[in-house]
């Protein structure tokens, strides 16, 4: 049975950083691609970041760019995301997500492994 489980959410004030976590259990993704998306009440879920594991390229939405970074580390089949600068705009429930294959996908539907979520609040 796949797990991933966040971890490293909280309140911070803006201007801010927190770094989030992602284990994952039960497969190894170091040849699939992790990815972390964002939703707040009645939104979509929205893309955040991905990284591949077989070469370590990241890509990241616009709206974090130049202020989020995802990182891996292979041998504890684990990815962080560390954010910086935080804006309240930032504010969501963060989820990791994984799957089996190295291909990016900044839909919902290209992961099949997800996390249960991590509350981040910014506040102004």
């Amino acid at each position: 049975q796949v797990q991933l489980v966040e971890s490293g959410g909280g309140l911070v004030q803006a201007g801010g950083s927190l770094r989030l976590s992602c284990a994952a259990s039960g497969r190894t993704f170091s040849t699939g691609s992790m990815a972390w998306f964002r939703q707040t009440p009645g939104k979509e879920r929205e893309f955040v970041g991905h990284i591949r594991g077989d070469v370590g390229i990241t890509v990241y939405a616009d709206s974090v760019k130049g202020r989020f970074t995802i990182s891996r580390d292979n041998a504890r089949n684990t990815v962080a995301l560390q954010m910086n600068n935080l804006k309240p705009e930032d504010t969501a429930v963060y989820y990791c997500a994984a799957r089996a294959t190295p291909f990016m996908s900044r839909l919902t539907d290209g992961y099949a492994y997800w996390g249960q979520g991590t509350q981040v609040t910014v506040s102004s």
